[in-house]
């Protein structure tokens, strides 16, 4: 499997960067970039470093990373550059195509644990030295232009700058919501049985949020003010606080930038004091997401109300309700964790994209947080899940939670030879 894996993302690889999965994904990915480098630093430092570069080349003026980077024209994907428009914004990055949102926050620590399993420590270090201020520049883009209320906790702007596109979370606004019925061709669907993607309803709202950010040239206060999509994503507001830390130590290990650590800290200070107070329901013994348009949180229990255990945000009394909640809702005798998608709920769908499979590195974030909060077995278990699934299923994009499926054989869904599943399945196995 190793040697597969491998092969897989040299497979995927292009000048410079990695595809999540040809013909399906034909770009790079914002968060992709970042699991797949981790993977790469494995067996080729110096792939995983241009793979970080490529990616910080597509950095907007303002500190802004794209969650997609257009690096060559492809007929298998849409919506293309030519929909998205990044142009518009006076601060894109004129070199490269993309779109005008973004994604979770991975750099830095993908920075740092490239840096643990680098051979050669002296130029992991000089590469560090060398791309830091960019990751923390991107830091700086969400809490000075993302944070309209000042808590330390950023909002996104679209279902897709969340990672979990088509959750049921996203449903009860979309209710509020009058998109108009857009006429265009999907290429998803035409590679992918349409019951594993989101529907063409769906894909109306997306591309009408995207509108609404065009014809405000994509600027952050005109979408604050306006776009009917505004969330506080515990998920995306996790990675952000993981990585945080990491540049905190990895400052420190450079030596100075005491005036960026010291802001650093203070940003981690007010986040984890507003996610705890703003986003920890105890009442479903989880964290949840708020609705900032519509001044509500979204009770709903998924993957990503776990993911705090990743960046070290819950105190001890808290970790314990995550981890009972977990195991109450997604821990059956017949499932594989951790089912994106509460299955206890009527709205969880086992093979469809956000709305119940299982994701790898979903998994990855919460194995390592269970880690750090000393639940060993239960890490274990996160980990030979999810190494097992790879097995039975293959290197697949995400994969039905329930085990029984897998008795006839069955493969998982979405892309194949899928690359971050490829990358964290090397990690994971080297942890």
């Amino acid at each position: 499997m190793r040697d597969k894996a491998i092969d897989i993302l040299k497979g995927n690889w292009r000048e410079g960067y990695t595809i999540p999965s040809k013909n399906l994904y034909p770009y790079q990915w914002k968060w992709d970039s970042g699991f797949i480098a981790m993977g790469l630093a494995h067996f080729d430092q110096k792939m995983a470093e241009q793979e970080v570069l490529t990616l910080l080349d597509a950095q907007w003026k303002n500190g802004f990373i794209p969650h997609i980077v257009f690096h060559k024209e492809s007929d298998t994907y849409f919506p293309g550059p030519n929909f998205h428009r990044s142009d518009l914004h006076p601060l894109a990055n004129k070199d490269y195509p993309s779109t005008g949102m973004t994604q979770p926050p991975v750099l830095g620590f993908t920075l740092e644990r490239m840096h643990e399993v680098a051979k050669n420590k002296k130029d992991s270090l000089q590469f560090i030295k060398d791309n830091i201020d960019s990751v923390y520049k991107n830091h700086q883009y969400f809490y000075e232009h993302r944070d309209p209320k000042d808590e330390g906790l950023v909002y996104i702007y679209h279902n897709w700058e969340s990672g979990t596109d088509n959750s049921p979370l996203w449903d009860p606004i979309f209710e509020t919501i009058d998109a108009p019925v857009y006429n265009f061709e999907r290429r998803d669907t035409s590679i992918i049985d349409p019951s594993e993607r989101p529907t063409k309803r769906e894909y109306d709202y997306y591309l009408h949020i995207i509108d609404i950010a065009k014809k405000h040239n994509y600027s952050d206060q005109k979408i604050a003010e306006s776009s009917p999509f505004l969330v506080q994503d515990p998920l995306f507001n996790s990675m952000l606080i993981k990585s945080n830390r990491s540049l905190i130590t990895l400052y420190r290990l450079l030596g100075g930038n005491e005036d960026k650590i010291d802001q650093l800290v203070r940003w981690q200070a007010k986040s984890m004091d507003s996610f705890n107070s703003k986003l920890f329901d105890s009442e479903l013994g989880a964290y949840i997401h708020y609705d900032l348009r519509n001044d509500k949180p979204i009770r709903m229990v998924s993957s990503s109300s776990f993911s705090p255990l990743f960046a070290g945000i819950p105190n001890k009394e808290q970790a314990e309700v995550l981890v009972k909640t977990m195991m109450e809702k997604f821990g059956g005798e017949d499932m594989y964790l951790c089912a994106s998608f509460d299955p206890t709920s009527d709205q969880f769908n086992p093979k469809k994209y956000w709305r119940g499979p299982v994701w790898i590195n979903l998994n990855w974030m919460l194995y390592h947080g269970l880690l750090d909060y000393g639940y060993h077995e239960l890490a274990q278990r996160m980990k030979s899940d999810s190494i097992e699934i790879l097995q039975k299923a293959g290197f697949y994009e995400y994969f039905d939670p329930r085990k029984s499926i897998y008795k006839d054989g069955n493969k998982g869904y979405g892309g194949s030879d899928f690359s971050w599943s490829a990358a964290l399945f090397l990690d994971l196995t080297e942890t």
